[in-house]
């Protein structure tokens, strides 16, 4: 189970939960505004160094698959935190409400040095189970643990896929400038690109990595990679990035809303 934290990413306060009080008629329950919009925090995990690793849901708690946003799993790849926190202050809008994950900062530790691995020196990307292999040494850059999901952070954020079942994964990273064809739904990839104004290109498959993973794990899901430009986003680009994922959200998840 997940552990509710009362403090909200970057102070953000909580919205009420739904309630059973809400009215019924027919046998129906009827949504009232409350319901359309949910703004909460949870601690999803802590990091080797006890940081706490945050995900915050933002939108409609009836949608049934909501997107998934990862901001930032390499410490000196920080650009997307951009885009994760515009999507967690948004405001609410107007019905139908799309239904978001957001975890800004999944390796705390690596963010707070300014390096790609965790505090123990693993490389994320290469700790999750799908093709998972020994092929580095401990020091190297591309470290991938003694063992699949041997990391609390790699353990924290596949416990929460594995729970709330994303349509959508999008995992930022830098510094390519492209979206990667990541072995999802490439109608869905490539949308983004042309939405967000990005080259489309087919990185390797590398052992070990998150969107490998979670596209093996859940095949109905599309998890794919987006590569920001190097340096910090512009408050255009961030607009853009956020508004792509809301749109693509309205769009998946317009037929899970009840009838």
């Amino acid at each position: 189970m997940l552990a509710g934290s009362i403090a909200g990413c970057g102070g953000q306060t909580r919205q009420p939960l739904p309630t059973a009080t809400s009215p019924v008629l027919g046998g129906r329950r009827v949504r009232t505004d409350q319901d359309l919009f949910v703004r909460k925090t949870v601690t999803i995990g802590y990091s080797v160094d006890r940081r706490p690793i945050r995900a915050v849901f933002v939108g409609d708690p009836d949608v049934r698959h909501p997107i998934l946003v990862v901001g930032c799993i390499h410490g000196n790849e920080p650009a997307g935190i951009a885009v994760a926190k515009r999507l967690i202050l948004r405001p609410s809008q107007a019905e139908p409400e799309p239904a978001l994950w957001v975890v800004p900062v999944l390796n705390p530790d690596g963010l707070a040095a300014q390096t790609r691995q965790n505090a123990r020196g693993v490389d994320l990307n290469r700790n999750f189970p799908t093709g998972w292999r020994p092929l580095h040494q401990p020091g190297d850059t591309y470290y991938q643990g003694p063992q699949p999901l041997s990391e609390p952070e790699s353990q924290a954020i596949s416990r929460l896929i594995l729970k709330i079942r994303p349509a959508i994964s999008i995992w930022f990273h830098q510094h390519q400038d492209l979206v990667d064809l990541s072995g999802g739904n490439p109608r869905i990839e490539r949308r983004f690109a042309h939405m967000t104004r990005l080259p489309v290109h087919r990185l390797n498959r590398y052992p070990g990595s998150a969107a490998t993973w979670e596209n093996h794990a859940d095949p109905r899901g599309t998890a794919f990679v987006v590569e920001l430009p190097p340096g910090k986003l512009s408050a255009g680009a961030t607009a853009r990035f956020a508004h792509t994922i809301l749109t693509l959200a309205h769009t998946v998840q317009r037929s899970d809303l009840p009838n």
